[in-house]
């Protein structure tokens, strides 16, 4: 009889309680990155440094090509703008007001076309040794600040006045890549050697960060809303965090290590770091993530095995869309998921890494790709 009310309470139904507020939060796996490219119609130009404007127009230039351009995304067709002979534009901005600013990485000048009337104002480099101005921002007053790497210059120009200003880095230091955190300072690479710069807009004073190895050569650099300066390191192949209060450093090692030679960079409105890693073929954009201390996304990009550098990125906050251009003559575009979506149907999340092959790749072209 009591081996019978054993068994008998054995199957007898439980039903456990747990707690709503017990349950791990959850997410769904988001869709993985979509990659496009359009191939640009004039060959061998070398289209770079896409941006995009208010009206949803993508602005490059085209440095071999002696141009600037833009795309409509919604019908694939290109617009192009004459530009003086001999500019060679390497980067653009375009401003609140439509106006797109460019560099003449050739002619020694900064330039402003009006997309309206497609007319070109000139503003020259106060010292004619200034003849390659590089990579250029505006910061919140409308001032644009630029670097000019074999001029080892780093220069502002004041809307208002129209006066140019230039800081002098160092012989062979090489100023190239720049940024602005939130506070308005701006950051630049030293490339031809291993420091970081900064100028600060309320003293004007330039100041420098050394980095620990010799032989590092920062390239590019970001900076991530809570005012970290992470920078790629061409030379050894790491993606470098620059703690600007208290001047330490840390590295993590890119997936292709020393072959990596990180170029482009860009931060999304994650916090992830994405970089170009141009010393593999086709160029992969791998995405790392801080919180993880990992690299958790890896995207090759069209081209086969034809060379198709990428040396400068945007990130676009109200798409979410990360847009470069190639060597291979194209510009292209990632769109990365929408952020923090909840949770559906209680799956966990699965490591971004297996989101490599999963990668939706599309394509465009108006004609045949090319190298210069």
């Amino acid at each position: 009889m009591l081996a019978a009310a054993l068994v008998s309470a054995a199957l007898l139904p439980v039903t456990l309680a747990f707690a709503p507020d017990t349950l791990p939060p959850q997410r769904i796996a988001p869709p993985p990155p979509d990659l496009k490219e359009w191939t640009v119609p004039w060959p061998g130009t070398r289209p770079r440094d896409p941006f995009v404007d208010r009206k949803g127009r993508v602005w490059f230039v085209g440095q071999e090509g002696n141009y600037v351009a833009y795309l409509d995304r919604a019908t694939g067709k290109f617009e192009r703008y004459a530009i003086p002979d001999g500019t060679h534009p390497h980067n653009l901005v375009v401003a609140p007001d439509g106006k797109v600013w460019f560099t003449g990485n050739r002619n020694g000048r900064l330039l402003r076309l009006d997309p309206v009337s497609r007319a070109v104002s000139e503003y020259p480099m106060p010292d004619p040794a200034v003849a390659d101005p590089h990579t250029m921002i505006l910061d919140r007053g409308g001032n644009a600040w630029f670097t000019a790497q074999n001029a080892g210059v780093v220069g502002r120009r004041d809307t208002r006045s129209g006066v140019i200003r230039l800081w002098k880095t160092g012989e062979g230091t090489r100023p190239y890549g720049i940024e602005l955190d939130r506070g308005g300072r701006v950051w630049f690479d030293l490339f031809g050697t291993n420091a970081i710069g900064l100028i600060d807009p309320a003293t004007m004073q330039l100041r420098r960060f050394p980095l620990p190895d010799p032989s590092s050569r920062p390239r590019r650099i970001a900076v991530t809303a809570d005012g970290v300066v992470w920078y790629g390191d061409y030379a050894r192949g790491y993606l470098g965090r620059l703690d600007p209060k208290s001047g330490s450093t840390s590295e993590f090692k890119l997936p292709a290590g020393p072959a990596s030679l990180p170029y482009a960079m860009a931060a999304d409105d994650q916090g992830r770091i994405w970089v170009a890693e141009t010393g593999v073929t086709p160029n992969r954009l791998v995405a790392f993530d801080p919180t993880q201390r990992a690299f958790t996304e890896r995207i090759e990009t069209g081209g086969g095995s034809e060379p198709n550098t990428i040396r400068h990125m945007t990130f676009h906050v109200p798409t979410r869309e990360i847009w470069f251009g190639t060597d291979r003559n194209t510009v292209g575009r990632v769109r990365l998921a929408p952020a923090n979506r909840p949770q559906a149907d209680r799956r966990s999340r699965a490591p971004a890494s297996q989101n490599r092959s999963a990668l939706r790749r599309t394509s465009s072209s108006t004609g045949p790709g090319s190298t210069s």
